[in-house]
């Protein structure tokens, strides 16, 4: 019999995703802490929104987090290829899930 550890990420009393490793599932949660804090800013605003848009609105700036922040530094969208896509859960090595993004084979190597 196999023994896995799986971490959980749980809101609300939902659970919201699950992973194989800590590091991930830490990252997840401090995404949805910067959805949540994105949220709250929202509702605040002076706009006229209602909460299920800027839940999802929230969601999408903490998940390219990294484009917005370079948005606010050079005030100009980054390049095509740098420009973030939201993280999908895939069960495929990132070999392989490279190798289908770019159409090139890609081969592990150890380094010297």
């Amino acid at each position: 019999m196999a023994v896995e550890t799986k971490f959980v990420v749980v809101r609300k009393g939902e659970e919201k995703m699950t992973f194989a490793n800590k590091k991930e599932a830490d990252a997840y949660d401090k995404m949805l802490d910067m959805a949540d804090a994105f949220t709250d800013w929202l509702l605040q605003s002076e706009l006229e929104i209602d909460e299920t848009l800027a839940e999802n609105i929230a969601l999408r700036l903490a998940e390219q987090k990294d484009t917005v922040q370079h948005i606010l530094r050079t005030s100009k969208l980054p390049e095509e290829e740098s420009i973030q896509e939201p993280v999908a859960e895939t069960s495929e090595p990132a070999e392989i899930a490279d190798e289908a993004a770019t159409g090139k084979k890609v081969r592990a190597v150890k380094a010297a």
